[in-house]
């Protein structure tokens, strides 16, 4: 044994890692009492002290945002949602602006993210964006506010949620896509997306879909398919509706992955898109413009979330009071539903 025993002695001692050392000296309830008490006995048993000039230093702050991406499922290898990586560019923009570095780390969501940054200081803020099962999400990010953690995150606001978020108006964005597809004159309607608990901002966007239709006195003429967030789900949840025979005038999807597989799927049925089946989707990512027809979409706008979410937390670092925020959602008319002149509602 080295004179002077380092928490990494413990960690080979205990059998646990360094940053589970870290914890459990400092009685964290992130580790179980069977561990704490192990750790603790091996430190006293080494002489081990905690480096105060060391653990001091750790305690200022170190001018770097980190921002956490979620990984979600894709139809390649990348394991991102392309809708965040346009607010990547508006973050990192926000962070220089404001003389901060921004530390990105790509998140399983299995993993103890909610821990790890609770010792380790390598950053003064955290962002989230991104969180796969909400309910799953949601136990971690309490424990981030219970660690008092300084955090922004990307979603929809919630009264029950911890934290504070900023996000779109998805309720006012399902509602208005719906309302332009009422306006042209259409009567049966589809909604492609998860409306549970699990997606809340997809159920945002199918209840603003839902109150347009019921406004019109036509919520009896929707249909409903769960998908995830990608072009695979999108197709498959229109292969239903076909074999179903319940394919609408209008289906409205929760994303634009979602919409590509959809027009895919229509496609190889030969169901022409906006004559048969208009389609609508969601988020305005880069390639909506380019799809076959062109797809209108509900715009949100990613450079003003980059800058909120950076101030937001800038705010809170400061122990400046914070607030949820929601940002309205821009409607983008393309030839998908019958028409390609642009409008904001």
């Amino acid at each position: 044994m080295k004179e002077k025993a380092t928490s990494f002695d413990i960690a080979h001692l205990a059998g646990v890692s360094q940053s589970t050392v870290s914890r459990a000296l400092n009685n964290s309830p992130l580790v179980n009492q069977e561990t704490r008490d192990r750790v603790q006995r091996i430190a006293r048993e080494l002489n081990y002290k905690v480096d105060k000039n060391a653990s001091n230093l750790r305690k200022q702050k170190s001018s770097t945002i980190a921002l956490l991406l979620f990984e979600d499922p894709t139809s390649d290898d990348s394991m991102i949602n392309p809708f965040f990586l346009a607010m990547l560019g508006s973050i990192t923009r926000a962070c220089a602006h404001a003389n901060y570095d921004l530390l990105v780390s790509f998140q399983n969501l299995e993993d103890d993210w909610h821990a790890e940054y609770e010792d380790s200081n390598k950053a003064d803020g955290i962002i989230l964006l991104g969180y796969g099962d909400y309910t799953d999400y949601q136990t971690k990010v309490a424990q981030l506010e219970s660690q008092g953690t300084h955090f922004v995150r990307w979603g929809a606001p919630d009264e029950a949620h911890p934290g504070v978020s900023i996000g779109c108006d998805n309720f006012q964005g399902g509602q208005s896509i719906t309302e332009h597809l009422l306006s042209l004159g259409k009567t049966s309607f589809a909604f492609l997306g998860d409306n549970g608990e699990h997606a809340p901002e997809f159920k945002a966007r199918f209840d603003g879909y839902y109150h347009a239709l019921s406004a019109n006195k036509l919520s009896h003429r929707s249909v409903q398919r769960n998908a995830i967030s990608t072009e695979d789900a999108g197709a498959l949840a229109v292969k239903s509706l076909i074999e179903s025979n319940e394919l609408p005038e209008a289906i409205v999807c929760a994303s634009d992955l979602i919409a590509m597989g959809a027009l895919r799927a229509l496609r190889q049925a030969k169901i022409s898109v906006p004559e048969q089946v208009a389609v609508v989707g969601y988020d305005n990512i880069a390639v909506s413009a380019y799809t076959t027809p062109a797809l209108t979409t509900v715009q949100q706008n990613t450079k003003l979330a980059g800058e909120l979410l950076v101030n937001t937390l800038l705010k809170a670092i400061n122990n400046e009071a914070v607030e949820d925020y929601l940002m309205p959602a821009d409607i983008i008319i393309r030839q998908s539903c019958g028409s390609d002149k642009a409008v904001e509602l």
